[in-house]
């Protein structure tokens, strides 16, 4: 080896260490960098009973929250987080609840939202979502002098005024309604008509599950729903009761739920027939709207919503996460456990007293899809397996899907006795035309005109 090639060898690590260093000094820098998540737009729902904020994030971030007055603040402190340059900083609210958001960068990594409430009287919840990334903020009324509108129904005992006997408080109020007679009819004790909504599961192009001898579960879940429609018409005049479908048409899932939203009803049920790959596995089951781990039930479930057993496990992950956590579903889960409960225990009793081998498979809960958009308490009964030879020999006879019916309907007439008479109520001015927003209002400028 010459002299000049031994120079060169020995320059060589000095070259390779160099670039080394420099990538040692940068390597936190560049670190930092990528650790930095970004709030890239937010958004909002008026739901009348709370406010939905949604912060669309680059990643899951870490956060903290606390509590300011003198003006009354609510604020989230996002660990690692920058606002993209195109988010608006103050957004006006203008709502009950809510004056206005305001975005900041409360130091070098640490992007602060701040609240500007009305009132000291409020609660709140949070929901870190990671697929995709989103961080959801619900703010409602806490009661107190400060929340909530006032409930101006009478409070009676559920015995003290039933609908069938008395539909006027006692006194007499002749001409009070009277064009042009100065005063205004007193609605707050008439009670309100109880609505139930039926939903005769597929329809249609969808036959949903079909029995060994070609009986389809379509057929079966509509007549037992027409059935029912007809049980509750005659023995309680007192409700009204509406079906999703009264013919042999397909409804989309989402717009089973908004028909009974549109209709405010106080209660859905969705009517359907179980099925197994497993021939032997009978029975009556009565499902609630919930996240479970329940195989079985994911896989009713599954088979019910037309997706996957994997498609089903995924759901669970997204976006269906915010809605189980969202305030109406919170509120009206401990209700939907009663009207499941009543059902099951109704169809037991009457149709198990006559038919014994029909197994009581209790009160489930799982995610079906048509129960998802339901903004009052919900239920999806499964009234027998068609997939059962013996069952489906019992889901073929008038005999058996009546007595079906007349269980359901008094499981529904159980549940409302339970509760108190509904009243109307007046609503406060300033509430007045604040229902909720068709769509959510987005805060990028990119979006702006």
């Amino acid at each position: 080896m010459t002299i000049r090639q031994r120079h060169k060898t020995c320059f060589r690590p000095a070259g390779c260490v160099i670039p080394l260093l420099l990538t040692l000094l940068l390597f936190p820098l560049l670190c930092g960098a990528e650790d930095i998540a970004e709030l890239r737009d937010f958004r909002y729902w008026d739901n009348r009973e709370f406010l939905r904020f949604v912060f669309d994030l680059s990643k899951p971030v870490e956060f903290t929250s606390g509590k300011l007055s003198n003006p009354e603040r609510l604020f989230f402190d996002l660990k690692n987080t920058k606002v993209a340059a195109n988010v608006r900083k103050n957004v006006p609210v203008d709502r009950d609840l809510v004056k206005a958001v305001r975005l900041g960068q409360y130091n070098t990594d640490t992007t602060r939202i701040v609240f500007d409430l009305q009132a000291a009287y409020y609660n709140f919840k949070v929901l870190n979502l990671e697929d995709p990334p989103r961080l959801v903020i619900d703010i409602y009324s806490g009661g107190g002098k400060g929340g909530g509108r006032e409930d101006l129904s009478a409070k009676v005992q559920p015995d003290a005024l039933r609908p069938d006997e008395k539909s006027l408080s006692a006194e007499k109020q002749p001409d009070r309604d009277r064009p042009g007679s100065g005063r205004v009819t007193d609605f707050r004790n008439r009670v309100i008509k109880r609505t139930v909504v039926l939903d005769a599961g597929h329809g249609g192009h969808d036959p949903g599950a079909v029995g060994p001898t070609g009986l389809c579960e379509k057929n079966v879940v509509l007549d037992v729903a027409l059935r029912a429609r007809d049980i509750i018409r005659k023995e309680y005049p007192f409700y009204e009761v509406i079906l999703t479908r009264d013919r042999d048409v397909f409804v989309p899932l989402p717009d089973r739920a908004k028909i009974a939203n549109d209709k405010n009803a106080d209660l859905f049920v969705s009517i359907h027939a179980n099925a197994s790959s497993n021939r032997s596995a009978r029975g009556i089951e009565t499902y609630l709207l919930n996240w479970t781990n329940d195989i079985e039930a994911m896989k009713v479930a599954a088979r019910e919503n037309a997706i996957s057993l994997k498609q089903m496990k995924q759901q669970m992950k997204g976006e269906l996460g915010m809605i189980f956590a969202s305030l109406d579903r919170e509120r009206n889960r401990d209700q939907a456990i009663n009207v499941a409960g009543y059902i099951q225990q109704s169809l037991i009793s009457s149709v198990g007293r006559k038919y014994p081998d029909v197994s009581d498979h209790g009160v489930k809960q799982a995610l079906f899809y048509v129960l998802v958009g339901a903004k009052m308490p919900s239920s999806l009964v499964e009234i027998s397996f068609i997939s059962n030879p013996t069952e489906e020999k019992l889901l073929a006879t008038e005999f058996y899907r009546q007595s079906i019916a007349k269980s359901i309907a008094e499981g529904i007439h159980k549940y409302f006795g339970s509760q108190p008479p509904q009243h109307i109520a007046l609503d406060d001015q300033s509430t007045a035309g604040s229902g909720a927003r068709a769509e959510p209002v987005s805060f990028t400028r990119a979006k702006e005109k």
